[in-house]
């Protein structure tokens, strides 16, 4: 299943990078992805995408952005700053990544094989694994895939359509709540016989509701024998029976994992995987702190590393094995998905469910003297949970975007529709020097418009409470950003605090919903569905543990828009409804957009082969290779 989820969600206050399930991307040889009958005619196909025509014909070697002739062998030995589901940075408790229980490993998703993969140079294409072909059924809602017989699991046992069709029912009941919520849109999953699996969706749009197949043909095929034998609660560091290009070797519960490349993976000639799981171990670190794991990497206990602190990067990689260039020090190309970094104020919480509230503590972030002074000027700021995408709506809404609201006007109230039909909301700038008194100003007057009283040092509310403001937060790195804005927060009015909370205090925090206000990273699939979005912005995810949905966001109009998404028939009016969305969520200031440094901040110690970085996502560990030469070299074979 590696490189199947987009990157999802990473906290902002610990950096955390999460892989959102949205649409994975994924119809015949080379035919665009429509689903009439007079164009799939029960043919057999080798890939999907969603609106394009496939790149990669049928029989084809390889892709293009790896090396074919990559060398086997090493150990890629890193501490993870992306990570997908219930995975954890920190420490880990169970080997189950799949169920909401728990804190699980980063990679061990990659485990585990599942129909398809997705191409990393496509936006949205997909092409068998597991499955050899796939036919679409004339109305479009039954997909039937042809399994390869030659599928095993680690224990040598045949991988069939039985065990797919259980995986499906077990993970839309018991799997983790991204997992369910995408497929809840499965009406069945079964076996025809060994090795033929149909699939149908449910509802009356299941027709067009292409994102959401290119999307579940990534999800992981687990063992119904183990299975049905074992717990799937995922309260145990039981090792599950697997069937992918690594399987879990040695670990330490919170102090390391390794896994091993299975040298007898039944997969490994397939065109899917030429060129790709090169080396021999994956051994993931974990630290407490971002100090530790510097530190290691510096040692040479690393080696890769990605930076998550400007001012680290800047000025901390001034060591003598990067001045000798035995460490290379680069910045990748931001992959192209949707992404966000932004701070949620948690509407579950009466105090923040005015935007003219949540417009104020965004106006006591200082960007343009904190890139100054904290960051370097190494970030840009964001205004959008849609950047480095076509989604992101600028300027007036163009005559697509119109037809959109239109067609939601009994929505939409007449400031609302005057807010999307304008430019969308930016947020404030300063000239840098610190002393924002425009900006405080304007703060403090929309704290009284929303009914807040000055009554000496603090504001406070029509029931005499003070009005509080504890930021979630579990990295001291993060504190220097913090620090000035509740400098200004408390200027305003407002007693602001950060409450410091270790790594599990943290998670349990977040999956209960108790926090004022933290921190998102997050990208999505450069085609998204409705069951990714809805994990972030749905009303159904409101009170769905380990749901993104940090704001508690609840609107009838957002929802529309959601199920606007999944009918759209192309790709222009998918960016239509999204734009749409995205001036919606700006207007109602839901989100804080924060900042981006334009691409990935890395360092990597220089015995190592790679091609050019594909632009739709792929970690390093999977295409990249040991140079023996090299690593002779730094004494480091």
């Amino acid at each position: 299943m590696a490189e199947h989820i987009a990157p999802q969600n990473h906290s902002l206050m610990n950096r955390r990078r999460v892989l959102v399930l949205s649409g994975a991307a994924v119809l015949s040889s080379a035919l665009p992805f429509r689903l009439q009958a007079q164009e799939n005619s029960k043919a057999a196909a080798h890939g999907l995408a969603v609106y394009d025509d496939l790149k990669y014909p049928a029989g084809f070697s390889h892709f293009d952005y790896i090396n074919p002739q990559a060398p086997k062998g090493g150990t890629f030995r890193y501490s993870v700053n992306e990570w997908v589901l219930n995975q954890a940075q920190n420490t880990f408790n169970t080997l189950n990544t799949f169920s909401a229980n728990g804190d699980a490993p980063p990679r061990m998703e990659n485990c585990f094989d599942s129909l398809m993969v997705r191409a990393l140079d496509e936006p949205d294409a997909v092409y068998g694994l597991v499955a050899e072909s796939v036919t679409v059924s004339d109305d479009g809602k039954s997909y039937i895939f042809k399994l390869r017989e030659q599928a095993r699991f680690h224990d040598d046992t045949p991988l069939t359509a039985h065990d797919a069709a259980f995986s499906y029912d077990l993970l839309k009941e018991k799997g983790h709540p991204g997992l369910r919520l995408l497929l809840a849109a499965l009406e069945s999953a079964n076996a025809e016989n060994d090795y033929h699996l149909r699939l149908t969706l449910k509802g009356d749009n299941a027709g067009k509701n292409r994102r959401i197949i290119t999307s579940m043909v990534l999800l992981p095929i687990l063992s119904k024998a183990y299975y049905t034998q074992n717990s799937f609660d995922g309260n145990n560091l039981n090792i599950p029976l697997s069937s992918g290009a690594y399987k879990v070797g040695a670990l330490s519960a919170g102090q390391f994992i390794e896994y091993q490349r299975n040298e007898n993976y039944w997969a490994k000639d397939l065109n899917v995987n030429i060129g790709r799981n090169n080396f021999d171990r994956l051994r993931i670190e974990f630290f407490r702190d971002r100090q530790p794991a510097f530190e290691a990497f510096k040692k040479g206990i690393l080696d890769w590393r990605a930076e998550s602190v400007s001012k680290s990067w800047a000025n901390d990689y001034d060591f003598s094995a990067v001045q000798s260039g035995k460490i290379i020090k680069k910045r990748f190309p931001a992959w192209k998905f949707p992404s966000m970094q932004s701070w949620a104020l948690n509407q579950r919480r009466e105090r923040f469910r005015d935007p003219r509230v949540r417009e104020a503590i965004a106006l006591c972030f200082d960007f343009e003297w904190s890139n100054r002074n904290l960051f370097s000027n190494l970030y840009t700021r964001l205004q959008s949970n849609f950047s480095n995408s076509q989604f992101e709506a600028k300027g007036k809404a163009s005559a697509a975007e119109q037809a959109v609201i239109a067609r939601h006007a009994a929505l939409i109230d007449e400031a609302t529709r005057n807010a999307l039909m304008d430019d969308p909301v930016t947020m404030a700038t300063t000239d840098g020097s610190g002393r924002n008194r425009e900006q405080l100003r304007r703060a403090a007057s929309l704290m009284k418009e929303a009914g807040f009283e000055r009554k000496g040092e603090w504001l406070t509310g029509k029931d005499g409470q003070i009005f509080t403001l504890e930021i979630l937060n579990d990295s001291d790195g993060f504190n220097r950003v913090y620090n000035p804005m509740i400098k200004n927060l408390h200027a305003i009015g407002i007693n602001a605090s950060v409450r410091m909370a270790e790594a599990a205090t943290y998670q349990k925090r977040l999956l209960d919903f108790d926090y004022d206000m933290m921190g998102l990273a997050s990208s999505s699939s450069p085609t998204p569905d409705r069951s990714g979005l809805a994990l972030i912005y749905g009303s159904e995810s409101v009170d769905l543990p380990s749901s993104q949905n940090y704001t508690g966001t609840s609107s009838p109009l957002i929802d529309a828009l959601l199920d606007d998404v999944d009918k759209a028939d192309n790709r222009d009016e998918l960016t239509a409804i999204l734009r749409v969305l995205d001036r919606l969520l700006r207007y109602r200031r839901d989100w804080i957009p924060c900042w981006s440094a334009g691409g990935k901040l890395i360092a990597y110690w220089d015995k190592f082969g790679m091609t050019g970085s594909p632009p739709y996502g792929g970690y390093p560990e999977y295409y990249w290779w040991l140079d023996k030469e090299k690593a002779e070299r730094l004494g480091k074979t």
